[in-house]
């Protein structure tokens, strides 16, 4: 159910270079009858290198890649010569990638930099030639190492969106709408659920001189983190967020019992969630009366901040503002910029 162009998770055959072998070769000139052992070492095999790409957003440059060779190393040659290292693999991905196993959760790469490389396959170790084994007892020895083998398997890259702010809520609680409004995103906006196909991110500008990044995730229902709707393939992308704003929409039946469902399915996922600041925003304000709105204040949750806002009116929206700064303060903010 997602967009061609939105790929957030990849499965690859990546096999790095094999080792080049040692060389058994011996000194050979005119006046050098019985020259030593001079028999270089393989080359090391190529390596697979991720490398921090922030000009990508997504994945979709290798979802027809599905094997990834490194080149081997050459072998050693002679006059002690070692062999050439095999060509490394470099794979830009967009930051905040992760890299594991495919038939293991443990995450062995991490891309949070741009421009920095990670080594996630290494290239099998070159073979000594025969010049290590020469010894007083032991002249001429016949004897090489074939290189080494390069790491190989199947591997998973996901992505997992950086930015200070993610919007949690029910579909059609009016997540796009807010993103569109605070920022320059134009993430589409219908009435009927699950508009929000991919997540969507924003640059809000905050102030004068400062702004932060905001991500619209596809809407959560109940289930979710057991396969229902969406399932988990978009809540992995609120573990990058500085801050979660949790948005119920006013037509809901019970404000306080979505914001519970909210919780306990991102619990579900992942109980360290539950630990991000947080902040409630109760949607679509201008759609109640005076009285309605007094009603609706006096039984908001009390355990946490909340925000009632309209995105039409832009009601609510500078108060926002100044919740999510407060919250970021103190350089937690990716996005900050001064």
């Amino acid at each position: 159910m997602s967009l061609p162009n939105f790929i957030d998770h990849v499965k690859l055959y990546l096999r790095a270079g094999k080792g080049g072998a040692g060389l058994v070769h011996f000194i050979r000139a005119k006046f050098v009858p019985k020259g030593g052992p001079d028999g270089g070492d393989g080359g090391r095999g190529g390596h697979i290198i991720l490398r921090g790409a922030k000009q990508y957003g997504t994945l979709l440059h290798l979802k027809y890649r599905k094997h990834i060779i490194a080149s081997n190393g050459e072998p050693g040659g002679d006059s002690c010569k070692t062999g050439a290292s095999g060509k490394d693999v470099i794979i830009d991905v967009p930051l905040g990638t992760v890299a594991k196993r495919a038939d293991h959760e443990e995450v062995l790469v991490e891309v949070l930099e741009d421009k920095k490389k990670y080594i996630l396959m290494e290239g099998g170790k070159g073979g000594w030639g025969n010049t290590h084994f020469k010894a007083p007892t032991h002249q001429t020895p016949r004897i090489a190492y074939p290189g080494e083998a390069g790491m190989e398997d199947w591997m998973v890259l996901e992505l997992k969106l950086l930015a200070d702010v993610g919007l949690v809520g029910l579909p059609n609680a009016g997540k796009s709408t807010l993103l569109s409004v605070v920022s320059a995103a134009k993430p589409r906006i219908d009435s009927y659920p699950f508009t929000t196909l991919v997540p969507n991110l924003g640059v809000v500008a905050y102030r004068e001189d400062y702004s932060f990044v905001m991500a619209d995730i596809p809407g959560i229902i109940e289930g979710a983190a057991t396969g229902r709707g969406l399932g988990t393939r978009f809540l992995r992308h609120i573990e990058r967020n500085a801050i979660l704003l949790f948005m119920v929409s006013v037509e809901s039946n019970d404000i306080h019992a979505n914001y519970e469902l909210l919780l306990s399915e991102l619990e579900a996922h992942n109980p360290l969630l539950l630990a991000k600041p947080r902040l409630l925003v109760v949607s679509k304000i201008d759609l109640l009366d005076q009285t309605a709105r007094k009603t609706l204040f006096e039984n908001l949750p009390k355990e946490i901040t909340c925000c009632p806002i309209s995105a039409s009116t832009g009601e609510g929206i500078a108060r926002l503002k100044d919740l999510i700064w407060e919250k970021l303060a103190g350089g937690v903010a990716q996005g900050l910029s001064t």
